[in-house]
């Protein structure tokens, strides 16, 4: 019985996509410009500034981080807080640590901002990296300043009201949402620890000027960076499908109670939608007038799939699974 299921998936798998077809696909319509003003703010409040901490996804590690935040920001100790760790699947997690590493990375946390986890080891990382660092001078001013930095959508703000709760005991100092957008200014100096006195900056997610390639424009997409609309629902859960699939990553045939797993995203949405009741009327033109047919909405039942993934409720899993067995360019 083992045998004959081992048999399926491994038939199933080989008539799955090895690839996803990018041709046609322009990233540069998905993502808005390089966005300098808010990278010049930060240059401009980088004299205030003891430490930076940059925020990335933890289910995209090693792709999608703006190269600009080393190049313009580079000159501070810096730490790189990976969030959202419950939903990637860090099973791989020293050969992602080795990786960063090897790219310059040194100072790297897996956090989840929404439980606190691991955030208590940011503020002894920072006090550590300030008071070691040869450009800082304790003498005049006793405060920490920190900039915090990522793209769109990563955390920062989840990750400034977590270190308020366990450092102060309060409450939410920065809005927090789950669309990328939510802050769009640098912002006042937000006090998030007394002891020492530690003061963070929060600013606005700022993408590269140019995604490196489609695929990673697609990640970022899937993570939330950008509003779906932009790439299209349907693109995403294509993308989304193919993933899942090609790591073995079932879990939404059980969740939507579907027959079995499939690599054709039409087929998908469309048992989708109709499990979900998420139907529409589509005017369809005949020979005798105007006939109003019920369809599958298959944009509805795309949301619904990707809202899915984002909660967690397909499992973890990690985007950059085939960049960690490449070897890392030269930082």
């Amino acid at each position: 019985m083992r045998g004959t299921a081992r048999a399926l998936r491994s038939a199933a798998r080989a008539a799955w996509r090895q690839s996803f077809p990018v041709d046609g696909r322009d990233v540069a319509r998905w993502f808005p410009g390089h966005m300098a003003k808010g990278l010049k703010k930060m240059q401009s409040s980088l004299k205030l500034v003891d430490c930076i901490i940059e925020v990335h996804d933890a289910r995209i590690p090693l792709s999608g981080r703006n190269p600009l935040f080393q190049e313009t920001l580079g000159i501070k100790p810096h730490v790189l807080v990976l969030n959202k760790m419950d939903l990637a699947d860090l099973s791989e997690q020293q050969k992602i640590i080795q990786h960063l590493e090897r790219e310059g990375l040194k100072n790297i946390i897996f956090t989840n901002c929404v439980k606190d986890e691991n955030v208590k080891q940011i503020v002894p990382m920072v006090t550590a990296l300030v008071g070691s660092s040869y450009r800082y001078h304790r003498g005049e001013n006793a405060e920490y300043c920190i900039m915090v930095i990522g793209v769109p959508n990563v955390g920062k703000s989840s990750l400034i009201n977590s270190l308020r709760r366990q450092h102060l005991r309060k409450g939410k100092a920065t809005r927090v949402g789950g669309e990328p957008g939510i802050t769009r200014a640098v912002m006042s100096k937000i006090q998030v620890c007394e002891r020492p006195p530690m003061f963070l900056l929060d600013t606005p997610g700022v993408l590269a000027p140019r995604i490196g390639s489609v695929e990673t424009g697609l990640k970022l997409a899937l993570c939330g960076t950008v509003l779906d609309h932009l790439v299209g629902e349907e693109t995403l859960a294509d993308y989304l499908l193919y993933t899942l699939n090609r790591h073995q990553l079932l879990g939404y045939v059980q969740h939507y109670g579907l027959d079995g797993a499939c690599d054709d995203v039409v087929s998908v949405l469309k048992r989708v939608a109709v499990r979900l009741g998420k139907m529409q009327k589509v005017k369809v033109l005949t020979g005798t007038g105007d006939v109003n047919v019920i369809q599958p909405n298959y944009t509805a039942a795309a949301r619904d799939f990707l809202r899915t993934f984002r909660s967690g409720l397909l499992g973890p899993v990690m985007l950059d699974r085939d960049m960690l067995h490449t070897p890392p360019a030269d930082p």
